[in-house]
């Protein structure tokens, strides 16, 4: 009984002949991509909300800044909750939190509560991490890397399928239809989770940390608000540099707290690791490139031909020329799989980084017809698939199984963190170089290609960072042998390639007699 207390407290993976099969996979991925469209399901009547809502444009915008917040607030506290009391249970909770959320919004046309219902919903971006988590614990190894990569990609997935589908509702239907379908789509991965997904057994030691969580959650409110409302408020505003300067006095001393603290929220001993914080900054700038695109795309799209360089397509039609982006990076996790398994991740989030380069070097000069933007999105698509698909690896190899939940969250969290900024700056550089067009200002072809020059500089900045990573060391995936002395863990696979990042601290732990370690 002492052993398998053991196995479940000090981070050791559990027997993957445990998992339940392959259904696991594509359940959990389906919950990823379906939590994913709350990002980006309004996008297609963004342009309409202040009219829908009886509003004004800056009051509007607050439907999309809830959603933002709530997730960057979710995803580090629901990884930890996860990490206690079990990732199957909270991915339920986040979802049946989602589907309240849409169902407030489907009834509603008030601003207030429309806000509320969309924060609601972008509180269930937590389910991500926990997923991860989740096939981490019951999945067998060598469908690990390929299933962490699908799960990780399901953020793109889902905004790009969203897109298409959103635009051809809001186009032929009532916009309160967005969210019952978000609803229906919530309530049937509650269900499949239930039927298919199993509970892990392993639990962190420790309580959950509520001021920890509190303080973080005030530090990330009063950070990202100012990022995402800037433009709107003047940068140079007392609101603006206040809450700015409020958020990095809120955090500092929340970091203090959580050293001195028994059971922190995030183990900020752990995050300064080479690994994992190199990861973390990485994530960021992966997060300004993929958001890149997304803002620019559909506006060159949808603006009219009348301007000289406006493709001048249809709502559906700018959401399907988008779409590539999201399929190409889920079907980049198979290649991603056995890239990592010959060369680790670390290559394969390069590989990624310089791809994604590629794309935005390309799109500068392929902006003049829609088979253009298509090309763009294919490229850009396996890029970030790649690159999504490598951090979740990467973390994962180099902190413990019971602090999967907790630092997935954190990497998540850096990832929307990095689209806030994106959609700060790219929105700032739009407006400032917008021209004036049917009486109206419009974005320029200027402002696009200084947006796609932006998102290739945090690219280049991302590759400079992915190079300090740890390089692989061969002799980790023997130690990643379970507590049974399981011979499997010696044998070629993906999960080895995220292990052998895993810091020295524990590389270098010894074994005891029956082949167990002791807790780090």
């Amino acid at each position: 009984m002492q052993r398998t207390t053991h196995e479940q407290r000090t981070g050791e993976l559990p027997d993957p002949g445990k998992g339940r099969g392959s259904g696991v996979v594509p359940v959990l991925a389906f919950a990823g991509i379906t939590v994913a469209v709350m990002q980006t399901l309004l996008v297609p009547v963004i342009k309409d909300l202040p009219a829908l809502l009886g509003t004004d444009p800056a009051n509007a915008t607050w439907v999309m800044t809830a959603t933002l917040l709530a997730g960057a607030v979710a995803t580090p506290i629901m990884g930890r909750l996860g990490d206690l009391y079990g990732k199957r249970r909270m991915l339920l909770s986040s979802l049946a939190v989602m589907v309240v959320g849409s169902l407030i919004c489907a009834s509603t046309d008030d601003l207030v509560v429309m806000i509320t219902g969309r924060a609601l919903q972008g509180f269930a971006m937590g389910a991500i991490p926990l997923g991860i988590g989740i096939m981490r614990d019951v999945l067998p190894r060598e469908k690990l890397g390929s299933a962490m990569a699908l799960m990780s990609s399901s953020i793109g997935v889902g905004g790009g399928l969203a897109l298409p589908a959103a635009a051809l509702v809001a186009q032929h239907a009532d916009w309160h239809a967005l969210f019952l379908a978000s609803a229906g789509l919530g309530v049937l991965a509650m269900t499949l989770t239930v039927l298919v997904v199993p509970e892990s057994a392993l639990r962190a030691p420790g309580r959950f940390d509520l001021p920890g969580a509190l303080g973080l959650s005030l530090g990330l409110v009063c950070l990202l608000l100012p990022v995402t409302k800037g433009s709107d408020w003047g940068w140079t505003s007392p609101l603006t540099l206040g809450l700015i300067a409020a958020s990095l006095v809120i955090l500092v001393l929340w970091g203090l707290f959580e050293l001195r603290s028994p059971a922190p929220l995030v183990d900020l001993r752990t995050s300064a690791r080479r690994e994992v914080l190199l990861t973390n900054l990485v994530s960021i700038m992966v997060g300004v490139a993929f958001y890149a695109v997304s803002l620019v795309l559909p506006q060159l799209l949808q603006l009219p031909s009348s301007t000289g360089y406006g493709l001048g397509q249809s709502m559906v039609v700018a959401g399907l020329c988008v779409a590539p982006l999201g399929l190409t990076m889920m079907f980049v996790a198979p290649l991603y799989a056995r890239l990592s398994a010959r060369r680790g991740p670390k290559t394969t989030l390069i590989l990624g980084m310089l791809v994604i380069a590629l794309g935005y070097g390309a799109g500068l000069g392929l902006m003049s017809a829609p088979w253009q933007t298509v090309v763009i999105a294919v490229v850009l698509g396996a890029g970030i698939g790649l690159a999504y698909s490598s951090l979740p690896a990467l973390i994962i190899g180099a902190v413990d199984a019971s602090e999967t939940g907790a630092a997935n969250g954190l990497n998540t969290l850096m990832r929307s963190i990095g689209t806030s900024l994106s959609s700060a700056v790219i929105g700032m550089v739009l407006a400032n170089t917008s021209v004036r067009a049917g009486g109206v200002n419009v974005p320029s072809m200027e402002g696009f290609r200084t947006s796609f020059m932006i998102a290739t500089g945090a690219v280049l900045a991302g590759l400079v960072l992915a190079s300090f990573l740890p390089s692989p060391r061969p002799e980790r995936p023997v130690l990643m042998a379970s507590s049974a002395g399981d011979a499997r863990a010696a044998s070629p696979s993906v999960a080895e390639s995220a292990a052998v990042s895993a810091p020295e601290r524990r590389t270098a732990a010894p074994s005891s007699a029956d082949g167990t370690r002791p807790s780090p």
